[in-house]
């Protein structure tokens, strides 16, 4: 039987920020039955690194994460697997524009968290006032938050018209991932897939994500999974169409292949 590899959107999906619990025992209990069993469990994400370890820690041990929509991608231990990042010039240019039309920020360098205010926020970030006093090295993303589901695919839209010759910008619900050019979660994963061919061989890879920045992930996954809250597309795309990631790692489990 071929190994299994199983990544996952984390918002959304594992994780629910706006619920009472967030990250459901459940799914943590599941996970760590799949990974007990012989398998791989990791984090296919627009988050950063550290927009991640401050609430998994302790509870989750991935064996991959694939972040910031394919442009950083480290293995459990953080060594890296793969790393692209945003030309300094373009996301300058990003954030002279929007930041003084009052939109939050946050830019990924390195795998941490750089934003313009201080927030509440369990875990490490800086506090910047531009791209010129960010902390050295890669930018793998610049994130804007907006308002509303029709701001943020206008945003999209117009960050794609300006700068996609160098960037893309993805529309994960209200939120706007923008990675370099070339990155998704469906080439962070086949980056993945051709990092561990060499060490587990012909793997079949599972897939699940729930929001429009998730098809790539859906349609690069040998067998996909999604939920009935999702919009049409991803329902249309993905294999399987699940309650709860608890369902989708068990039909893995359970899957013959």
């Amino acid at each position: 039987m071929r190994k299994k590899v199983f990544a996952s959107d984390f918002d959304g999906t594992l994780y629910f920020y706006k619920a009472d619990v967030k990250l459901p025992p459940e799914n943590v209990e599941k996970i760590r039955e799949y990974q007990q069993a012989g398998h791989l469990f990791g984090l296919c994400t627009g988050r950063q690194v550290g927009g991640l370890t401050p609430f998994i820690t302790g509870l989750i041990h991935p064996d991959f994460y694939i972040t910031s929509s394919g442009a950083n991608i480290v293995d459990g231990d953080f060594q890296p697997i793969l790393k692209r990042e945003v030309d300094r010039g373009v996301a300058d240019a990003i954030v002279r524009e929007m930041l003084p039309k009052g939109y939050r920020l946050t830019l990924d360098v390195e795998g941490d968290i750089c934003v313009f205010a201080k927030m509440d926020y369990p875990g490490k970030y800086y506090v910047i006032t531009g791209v010129d006093d960010a902390p050295p090295g890669r930018i793998h993303e610049v994130s804007i938050h907006t308002e509303s589901l029709e701001e943020a695919a206008a945003i999209s839209r117009s960050i794609n018209e300006k700068y996609g010759d160098a960037v893309e910008a993805f529309q994960n619900v209200i939120e706007i991932d923008i990675a370099p050019r070339g990155c998704s979660k469906g080439k962070g994963v086949e980056a993945l897939r051709e990092h561990m061919r060499e060490q587990l061989g012909d793997f079949i890879l599972y897939g699940i994500g729930d929001s429009i920045n998730d098809l790539p992930l859906i349609e690069a996954s040998d067998i996909s999974y999604t939920f009935p809250y999702a919009p049409k597309v991803l329902q249309d795309r993905a294999t399987k169409v699940v309650d709860t990631i608890v369902d989708a790692l068990e039909d893995s489990m359970n899957d013959g292949q």
